[in-house]
C-alpha cells in the first residue's frame, strides 16, 4: 500500500430542501456573491429565483453560458468580475463538487486540461437530487458514463489495493444499475440521489487511496476529441473506452487476468470460462452497457474524420501522463486507439 495525503475539507448537505440553509452558509464568507451557471436550465427549474430570493440583501453577480467543456474565456470573464467587485463567495453549479480538480478547455490552441489546486475546493456543496430531473436522457448517460469512466480509471491502475477493488467494483455496479433507470425514469429520486452522490465519490480520489496513481489513459485521449471538436465528454468517453480495453489487451496480453476479475466481480460473468474468454467477454458488456443508454460508439457517427489524429496523439501523451498509465501509451498506441474509434 502506497503512502498518502487525503483531505475532503468540503462539508456536504445532500438532500431535499437543503438549499433553505445557503443564508447562513454564505454569510460566514461575506455578501458579495459570483452566481456561475451554464445555459439557464437554472431558472427554468426554479433554482435561480430560489437563491435570488434566499440571498436578498447580499450583492450579487453573474457569470452566465458556461459551456459544458468551460472554456478560458469564462475563467478569465469570473477572474475579471471577482476583482472588480471584491468577491466574498462564487456560487457555482459544477461536477466538482467535492474535489479538488478542475478542467478548462482554449478553443484558440486546441488544449483541454485538467488542474488540481486546493484553492478551487469547496467549503460547502449543497447536493439536491431534483435538481437533476431535468437533465436530459443523453446527458444523463452521458454523466453516467463519465462516471462510470472515473471508476474504471483507478480500477485499472498500475498498482491497487485489496479495499479499492471492493470499493471500486462496489461502486461500478451501483453505477450500473441506477443509470438505465435515471435515463428511463428522470425524476426517479433514489436513482438521480444514488448517481449524484457516487458522481462526487468518483471524483475525490477517497476509492483509491494507497494505490499507485497512473495516468488516466481514456479520459486523456478524450481531452483531444472535446479541444478539437467541443465533444460531449461522457460521449467520448463511451466510444474511446471499449477500444482502449481491446488495444491494451492486445498489447499485453497479462491484462487478461485483470479484464476477467472485472468481467466476473462487476458483470457476473462466469468464473468457470477461460481467463482470455471472460476478458473479452468483460470488454463487450462494457460496450454493450454504453449502447444500451443510447450513446454513439464511433467516432463517425460524429462526423469526426482522422485528420487531427498525429496532433492528438502526440498531445495526449504529452499533457497526461500517459507513459505512466496501466499499460503506458505512446502517440502511436494513441493513434492506433483513435482509429479503432471511427
Amino acid at each position: 500500500m502506497e503512502n498518502f495525503e487525503y483531505q475532503a475539507g468540503t462539508k456536504v448537505l445532500f438532500g431535499k430542501d437543503q438549499i433553505s440553509k445557503l443564508p447562513e452558509i454564505v454569510k460566514k464568507y461575506g455578501s458579495k456573491i459570483l452566481l456561475c451557471y451554464g445555459g439557464g436550465s437554472i431558472k427554468r427549474i426554479g433554482i435561480y429565483d430560489d437563491i435570488n430570493h434566499l440571498l436578498e440583501g447580499c450583492e450579487l453577480y453573474e457569470l452566465a453560458n458556461i459551456a459544458p467543456n468551460p472554456k478560458i474565456e469564462s475563467v478569465e470573464a469570473g477572474v475579471k468580475i471577482c476583482r472588480e467587485h471584491n468577491i466574498d463567495v462564487i456560487l457555482a453549479a459544477t461536477g466538482s463538487e467535492y474535489d479538488a480538480g478542475a478542467v478548462i478547455s482554449n478553443t484558440a490552441t486546441n488544449e483541454k486540461l485538467g488542474y488540481d489546486s486546493e484553492y478551487v475546493r469547496p467549503k460547502v456543496s449543497i447536493l439536491n437530487p431534483e435538481y437533476t430531473y431535468s437533465v436530459s436522457a443523453k446527458q444523463t448517460a452521458a454523466g453516467s458514463i463519465d462516471i462510470i469512466s472515473h471508476l474504471l480509471e483507478q480500477y485499472f491502475a498500475p498498482h491497487n489495493t485489496y479495499m479499492a477493488d471492493q470499493l471500486l467494483t462496489a461502486s461500478l455496479r451501483t453505477a450500473i444499475h441506477y443509470a438505465p433507470v435515471a435515463v428511463k425514469e428522470p425524476e426517479n429520486y433514489e436513482a438521480r440521489g444514488q448517481l449524484m452522490w457516487l458522481s462526487s465519490l468518483a471524483c475525490n480520489g477517497i476509492l483509491s487511496t494507497g494505490c499507485q496513481y497512473g495516468g488516466w489513459s481514456c479520459h486523456g485521449i478524450e481531452h483531444e476529441l472535446s479541444a478539437f471538436y467541443d465533444v460531449t465528454h461522457g460521449i467520448g468517453l463511451a466510444i474511446i473506452t471499449p477500444r482502449w480495453m481491446r488495444y491494451i489487451l492486445s498489447k499485453n496480453p497479462a491484462t487478461a487476468s485483470r479484464f476477467a476479475q472485472y468481467g466476473i466481480d462487476v458483470f457476473g460473468i462466469s468464473a468457470e470460462l477461460d481467463t482470455n474468454e471472460i476478458a473479452d467477454k468483460a470488454i463487450d458488456a462494457t460496450e454493450n452497457f454504453f449502447m444500451t443508454l443510447g450513446s454513439p460508439m464511433s467516432l463517425s457517427e460524429l462526423g469526426i474524420g482522422t485528420e487531427h489524429f498525429d496532433e492528438m496523439a502526440e498531445h495526449a501523451v504529452e499533457a497526461n501522463w500517459l507513459s505512466y498509465a496501466y499499460v503506458p501509451l505512446d502517440k502511436n498506441d494513441v493513434k492506433e486507439i483513435l482509429n479503432m474509434c471511427i
